[in-house]
């Protein structure tokens, strides 16, 4: 008997060792295929933030476009049918926050599921007493910290339509898969050398208290008011104004600039010229 479970476990270790190295396989071929003019022409389409790219920008946006659409999963939603043009629009917008960084893709992202448009979403909220109240919210997107993003593709198209407005559904979701990456979403993600959480820490709780305080009095804002709600809905709003209103926040916030610009490695400001 014991022989015989041996041999099972032997022949199931083969088999995931056989399927390893063919996944690897797969995957070295499909990155290795030249970005095809259809997806690039998507990108043109509905990525305008592509559009100001510089050659050796494009060229890397476009790579780490190939690696996202390779390593995870999309799935349909509502009866929405996946194709080329949702994945590469949602890889193309998610990957610009990785322009300019050198780490792995999202590390602990699995899939992607979209929806044509809004969406409910079940809720349960704890009251005093114990009474929980359960319901459900419209929603345009979503961020799990175990692995998944929702989306609605009309909200997608949308907010990438017009970079002026501070508004885009897929940068403010994966800005909150960046800040959970630590397993924690409190608006503060991984930096690369320690002595900027100390500078985030400061600017961070000095900028979302005066954000609160202006929406609080009903004045304009250059980040969304929505970014008040609490500090991971800071980081992420704040990483929708610095790619689509870089020069207002920079005029702003010009800390919380800064930082935002080493954390993600670029300057978006420079391409409001092209």
């Amino acid at each position: 008997m014991i022989g015989y479970l041996a041999f099972i476990i032997g022949l199931l270790l083969l088999y995931w060792v056989w399927r390893t190295i063919a996944r690897r396989r797969e995957r070295a071929r499909l990155l290795a295929l030249p970005f095809s003019e259809e997806w690039r022409s998507i990108l043109a389409r509905n990525v305008p933030l592509f559009g100001r790219l510089d050659a050796g920008q494009k060229e890397r946006l476009e790579h780490r476009v190939q690696r996202f659409l390779v390593d995870f999963t999309f799935e349909g939603c509502g009866g929405l049918e996946i194709d080329d043009e949702i994945r590469v629009t949602i890889a193309g917008q998610a990957c610009m926050l990785l322009l300019g960084r050198d780490q792995p893709l999202f590390p602990k992202l699995r899939s992607i599921l979209v929806y044509p448009s809004t969406y409910r979403a079940r809720d349960r909220r704890m009251h005093d007493g114990g009474f929980v109240e359960e319901g459900g919210q419209s929603r345009l997107g979503e961020s799990w910290g175990q692995g998944y993003v929702v989306l609605a593709w009309d909200a997608v198209l949308h907010g990438a339509s017009d970079l002026r407005d501070g508004h885009n559904v897929v940068l403010h979701e994966f800005a909150h898969q960046l800040d959970q990456e630590d397993g924690a979403a409190d608006g503060v993600p991984l930096f690369d050398h320690p002595p900027q959480y100390s500078a985030w820490a400061r600017v961070l709780e000095r900028d979302f208290e005066k954000l609160v305080a202006r929406v609080s009095r009903g004045r304009r804002t250059v980040i969304d008011a929505y970014g008040a709600t609490n500090k991971a809905e800071f980081f992420a709003v704040a990483t929708e104004t610095f790619f689509e209103k870089p020069r207002l926040l920079e005029k702003r916030y010009p800390e919380l600039y800064e930082l935002l610009r080493e954390f993600y490695g670029l300057d978006p400001g420079d391409w409001q010229g092209r």
